[in-house]
């Protein structure tokens, strides 16, 4: 059986997303991350507005592939990468109300992640031996993430 230990709730803050149009492999689209913050038991701390990003691709099955990359700096100034793959889909209307900015229901389509972390720092060194696993949401400002530990 699996479990899990809850690691932090993280909030991104995505003012921008550049449309590049349908490419050979899908809609691509590549938004800013200008922030955002993470707080969890064992860390918090802040998401760096730069560098970071998130490469997105709608395939033309409808699924949405995440490829991200954030800077984070906690409270007591360590610095982590953190980089996840995703996937995001649900029902068209569904989908194009969530694409439209509006609040949806988070139960009413899928959304998860698995991050990876690595940092220098000795403190957090733990991350960079494990495996996590995230169930997000998406609000008009940006992804919202719970963030498990897999034991």
């Amino acid at each position: 059986m699996l479990k899990t230990k809850p690691l932090f709730d993280l909030q991104l803050n995505v003012p921008q997303i550049v449309d590049l149009g349908d490419t050979p492999m899908g809609r691509r689209r590549i938004a800013t991350v200008a922030g955002g913050h993470f707080e969890g038991e064992r860390l918090r701390g802040t998401v760096l507005a730069a560098p970071g990003g998130d490469w997105l691709l709608l395939r033309p099955d409808g699924v949405l592939v995440l490829d991200v990359r954030l800077t984070l700096r906690t409270d007591d100034e360590a610095m982590i990468y953190m980089t996840y793959r995703g996937l995001r889909h649900g029902p068209a209307e569904v989908m194009q109300r969530l694409n439209a900015g509006e609040s949806v229901d988070p139960s009413s389509y899928y959304f998860r992640m698995t991050p990876i972390f690595e940092t220098a720092s000795q403190r957090y060194a733990w991350l960079n031996g494990i495996v996590a696993v995230g169930v997000g949401r998406r609000e008009p400002t940006g992804p919202v993430y719970q963030i498990h530990e897999v034991l």
